[in-house]
């Protein structure tokens, strides 16, 4: 009989990231740590050249542009606050600038300023919303306008242009505390299904991806606190192991890539089962 109490190591695989977007050029907001940064490697791993979004952690910025260059591709530090219009105009007329095109743009900046609703002040919430919903349709818009200019290079890519929302599973999940990052996420989901329906004829391929908990600078401090993790976090999740930064940058790759090009309007939750409803196991 199989053991009933075993528990998986707290691993992911390692990570084998084909060179699938050879010759792509991409850009990544927020590639300073994290799931950006994680994103930024794995795109260089697949061939493409990068611009490394930051905003306050330029170190941060430069180590993601190192380990791109380590495999063979180009990066190009921008700071830029994907919250402004401005900034995010010249970063995207930077983009064109030096690498001549763009590829993929995958909006991932986010922030957390947490409060209870009664706590919240405006601050918080516009801040919030401004970083995390704002910043994606100013990215993504002016990524639509690129996509378009530029058309279709058969020898690059049989699509347009891919873009890819960064997300949560607090999209779907309510999230006491987090009112305005959890309204921010829910609004990615039909903000992407709304673009994803106008610009699908024009084979510009526009998807989302909602992981879970990962190992992140932002989750750094629950996954280290033994009674989050051990009482509380991973019953959350059936898979019984905290996600790593690469699981999400892997699924990042193939839907950047032409493995994925009829894939359109959808969102991928990376998360361990976590929106399985996990309370309900062994309540049947």
């Amino acid at each position: 009989m199989p053991e009933t109490n075993y528990t998986p190591p707290n691993e992911s695989p390692p990570a084998q990231i084909h060179p699938v977007l050879k010759g792509q050029k991409a850009l990544v907001t927020g590639a300073s740590k994290g799931l950006g940064q994680a994103v930024a490697i794995g795109f260089g791993q697949a061939g493409a050249d990068v611009l490394v979004n930051y905003y306050t952690d330029e170190d941060g910025a430069r180590q993601t542009a190192k380990s791109i260059e380590e495999c063979g591709g180009k990066a190009q530090l921008f700071k830029a606050d994907v919250a402004r219009e401005d900034d995010v105009r010249a970063m995207f007329r930077r983009m064109i600038e030096v690498f001549g095109r763009i590829d993929i743009c995958v909006p991932n900046s986010g922030i957390q300023l947490n409060a209870r609703v009664d706590e919240m002040t405006l601050a918080q919430w516009q801040r919030v919303i401004d970083v995390n919903l704002t910043g994606m349709f100013l990215c993504a818009r002016e990524a639509i306008r690129a996509f378009k200019k530029q058309g279709i290079d058969r020898s690059v890519s049989y699509a347009m242009g891919k873009l890819i929302f960064m997300s949560s599973v607090h999209d779907i999940i309510p999230w006491e505390g987090h009112a305005n990052y959890a309204a921010a996420k829910g609004g990615i989901m039909l903000l992407m299904k709304s673009i994803a329906q106008e610009v699908a004829h024009l084979r510009v391929r526009v998807n989302a991806i909602s992981p879970g908990a990962i190992r992140t600078p932002m989750n750094v401090e629950k996954l280290t606190s033994p009674e989050v993790f051990e009482r509380a976090l991973l019953k959350l999740i059936p898979a019984k192991r905290i996600g790593e930064p690469e699981d999400v940058a892997r699924a990042v790759v193939w839907l950047a890539s032409d493995e994925s090009d009829y894939v359109n309007g959808a969102t991928i939750y990376i998360d361990g089962g976590m929106t399985l409803y996990p309370g309900f196991i062994g309540a049947g």
